[in-house]
């Protein structure tokens, strides 16, 4: 979970560095401090750049799909959020209705705005997603979880903050979408038919009582051919029962490391934050870049 929520925080921290540097630069102060400085700072702030504007690009390029039509893959989802009836989901501290919550207890130690953190956590529950065509749960596992739903309070010494998605949300939600069950069951013919045998066996009164047709007490080769093609028969009807049956639709964290996205903000906000950041990176890293040529151009005279 909170490898996921990280990497939401990878713009604040990248922002962060950029300004540790640049104190660092300014503490020390000679042109080699800032060269150096200057030469982290740019590969930092192009590389940032990239990958906001990758992830821009898949939520803008990829079409909303309706779960019941979905194609199994990459797909996104657009719907109202829901609490799953098995395990109705209470937040941790404001103990409010919620599909997911992050939570973050922090006690003060010294200085007026020196907090440490105590205790921290979030929801590992599965969340429901309903588009009207269907429901569809999400794994929050590994998922960047963006929210528009935050409080913070302080008591005595400590501050509390607190994120949840709320069943009245509506949902934005991307990532690889699979059907477990269903017509997409995995089910193997000759191992299912070796148990249902086996299962006969031990019980030998009614597997004579069915197929020896002598009554002489053995099943002959003809008989227990005869035993085997009946087998065969009630594996093929098991299985297209359970491929008849409805599977159960989930959104996970995909394979192959494309972005896995969770929100109760729109896809146009989130696009446009993506692309707000990506700018913000890449003028950081042309102005490191000019920056270098600068100084290092005068090192050079």
């Amino acid at each position: 979970m909170f490898e996921g929520l990280k990497r939401h925080y990878v713009n604040l921290l990248t922002s962060g560095g950029h300004l540790l540097l640049l104190l660092i630069g300014a503490r020390i102060g000679t042109p080699q401090a800032w060269i150096a400085v200057l030469a982290v700072m740019a590969p930092l702030g192009f590389f940032a750049w990239i990958g906001n504007s990758r992830r821009s690009r898949l939520i803008l390029d990829t079409p909303t799909s309706r779960i019941a039509s979905a194609a199994q893959g990459y797909v996104e989802f657009v719907g109202q959020a829901r609490q799953t009836p098995e395990s109705p989901l209470i937040s941790k501290l404001t103990l409010l209705p919620c599909v997911w919550y992050r939570y973050i207890v922090e006690q003060k130690r010294g200085g007026e705005k020196n907090y440490e953190v105590v205790d921290q956590g979030a929801s590992e529950d599965t969340i429901l997603i309903d588009d009207g065509s269907g429901q569809c749960y999400i794994d929050p596992d590994h998922a960047e979880i963006i929210t528009s739903h935050k409080q913070v309070w302080h008591k005595d010494d400590f501050r509390y903050t607190e994120y949840v998605l709320s069943p009245l949300d509506t949902l934005y939600a991307i990532g690889e979408f699979t059907t477990l069950g269903g017509a997409n069951s995995t089910l193997d013919a000759r191992e299912d038919l070796n148990q249902l045998l086996t299962e006969w066996k031990r019980d030998k009164a009614s597997l004579h009582a069915r197929f020896d047709l002598d009554g002489d007490g053995q099943l002959s080769p003809r008989e227990w051919e005869l035993a085997v093609l009946a087998a065969k028969r009630e594996v093929a009807r098991q299985h297209g029962e359970i491929r008849l049956r409805d599977g159960v639709h989930l959104l996970r964290q995909p394979k192959d490391g494309r972005l896995f996205l969770l929100s109760n903000l729109p896809e146009q906000s989130l696009a446009r934050k993506y692309v707000l950041w990506g700018w913000f990176h890449l003028l950081t890293g042309l102005s490191a870049v000019g920056g270098l040529a600068y100084l290092v151009g005068n090192l050079a005279a």
